[in-house]
């Protein structure tokens, strides 16, 4: 995993970054109160501290702000205008986050094998570990849940089916989902955010 720090991606991304990212699994609530900022948040405003080498990639990190405040809306306006396996990355957690998990993994199936997965899957075995516990601490849905995700080979379509039975049949296994769910927003945000930079 990443020790994902805000302060790392700039002035005017820090602070929309420095919230609780361990956001819900459904389309949660809009942040109104960042509202104005996000709405400011340019390409040239969000990385004018640096030099953009990629501007795809930094679009990227624009719609990630955008999803992670809850604005799932605005995050797809700009997503589905990136055409690149990242760009798709970010659509598929939308429409998994607004609850079209048929369209979620749809885009998923554009990404094909991205870069992120290999830490992705290790990220998610390592959360899995934390959640699985011992005989009677964890739910016997958690258990299974976190034993889907321990091998450590990421799977965007398996998680797809955990978010949607986290949702709709077990609650349970929500707080593992969400656990994962911001290690792949940190990790794919991270990513984005280097190769936008030329990193």
């Amino acid at each position: 995993m990443i020790d994902f720090d805000p302060n790392e991606y700039g002035p005017a991304l820090a602070p929309l970054l420095a919230i609780d990212r361990c956001r819900a699994l459904g389309a949660g609530a809009p942040d109104r109160a960042a509202r104005s900022d996000l709405d400011k948040l340019t390409i040239d405003s969000a990385f004018a501290h640096t030099k953009v080498a990629d501007r795809e990639m930094a679009a990227c990190c624009i719609s990630a702000a955008w999803l992670l405040h809850d604005e799932l809306d605005k995050s797809h306006t700009i997503s589905q205008g990136i055409d690149t396996a990242s760009g798709s990355f970010w659509h598929g957690i939308m429409h998994r986050r607004e609850g079209d998990f048929s369209n979620s993994k749809y885009w998923f199936r554009h990404v094909g094998r991205h870069e992120v997965f290999d830490a992705l899957g290790t990220a998610a075995a390592e959360i899995a570990t934390r959640y699985s516990g011992t005989a009677g601490q964890a739910s016997s849905g958690t258990q299974s849940a976190a034993a889907e995700l321990a091998g450590g080979e990421w799977d965007p379509f398996a998680f797809v089916d955990l978010c949607q039975a986290a949702i709709r049949r077990d609650r349970n296994i929500e707080p593992l989902c969400r656990a994962v769910q911001q290690a792949e927003w940190e990790l794919l945000f991270d990513y984005c955010y280097r190769a936008a930079v030329g990193n």
